[in-house]
């Protein structure tokens, strides 16, 4: 094959993916009313092999978002709910000696899933927080000396309440950069409430949700992302968002080569989802702050814990007005 062909066969790949992607979008939003861009960034995400944080009050959808969103695509959905009193074998699995054959046999966890949803991550003591440390990063766990992968794809989707702080443990700097992306869901707009009230009882559930794609699709799409094209102007725009925020005299710390990467493949996963094969300046700016946000550490001297997000999402805000954007 030619490189003429080679490269008709990457532009006719993301056409497919494109189509794929729009199905997989609105099978989402049928269930998910009025949080378009929720959506989007969940699937962002999933095509970046990238972790979800969903920072907001109860009752906005952040649970039927991880469901349908493994009803869609036809995955194994697990969902834990932490609390204060879990063990890391509650969530990785256990090894159970047998009698019988007079050896231990690996029980496996809630974390063989596809989709797992750490419903108030929070809650649960830092110990209990860092057995996800491995399966996010590496895709796989670690139990007395022998290692068990992960099913792919693979996604963890965390939420937390940023209301109410009794009773919970703030998760430190190290599990927070795990997180490929921080977003909020966010109220609906009226319009859609307004829908929700009318439908209720009779609106799309998940349970009805029907699948439109699978595992292996959804691999093959995250294979697709990692190939769309990073002008190297673009690299450069991220470059010095990220050393604008190692410089910035409010922030104690910056954004870590790990963000940058993140950065970096979550533009790539924007753009398929947008049905493009190259990265532009827009999808940078799109991203920033939720890739952003929580990796980038403001000084308390210039403000309370409480605001500290707020203050993240400004300086970031501020960021990106003052770095030249390439044309």
């Amino acid at each position: 094959m030619s490189v003429g062909d080679t490269s008709a066969g990457e532009a006719l790949a993301t056409i497919d993916a494109g189509e794929k992607l729009a199905s997989l979008e609105g099978a989402v939003s049928s269930v998910i009313r009025g949080k378009s861009e929720a959506v989007r960034l969940a699937l962002v995400c999933l095509l970046a092999r990238g972790h979800l944080l969903i920072e907001d009050v109860p009752g906005v959808g952040k649970t039927t978002l991880g469901h349908a969103l493994a009803r869609a695509i036809d995955c194994r959905f697990q969902r834990i709910q932490f609390t204060s009193d879990m063990l890391p074998s509650d969530v990785l699995g256990v090894t159970v000696y047998s009698a019988t054959r007079e050896e231990f046999d690996f029980k496996p966890g809630p974390i063989f899933a596809n989709i797992l949803l750490a419903d108030e991550i929070n809650r649960t003591t830092p110990k209990t927080q860092s057995a996800l440390l491995e399966a996010m990063n590496e895709g796989q766990i670690s139990i007395e000396r022998h290692s068990y992968p992960l099913p792919a794809p693979f996604m963890v989707i965390a939420t937390q309440n940023p209301i109410e702080y009794h009773g919970t443990f703030p998760l430190p700097e190290a599990q927070l950069d795990r997180f490929l992306l921080r977003i909020e869901m966010g109220y609906p707009d009226a319009e859609s409430e307004r829908d929700i009230l009318r439908l209720n009882g009779k609106r799309p559930t998940v349970e009805g949700l029907r699948p439109v794609l699978h595992g292996d699709d959804v691999v093959e799409l995250q294979r697709l992302a990692g190939k769309v094209r990073v002008d190297d102007a673009v690299v450069d725009y991220i470059m010095a968002i990220v050393k604008a925020t190692r410089e910035h005299s409010e922030l104690a710390l910056g954004v870590s080569p790990r963000g940058s990467i993140a950065l970096y493949r979550a533009a790539q996963a924007l753009a398929l989802l947008e049905g493009l094969d190259f990265v532009t300046p827009h999808h940078v700016k799109t991203l920033a702050i939720p890739v952003f946000g929580h990796r980038a550490l403001p000084d308390r001297r210039f403000g309370t814990e409480a605001t500290s997000g707020e203050r993240a999402r400004r300086i970031i805000e501020e960021i990106l007005q003052t770095v030249a954007v390439p044309v």
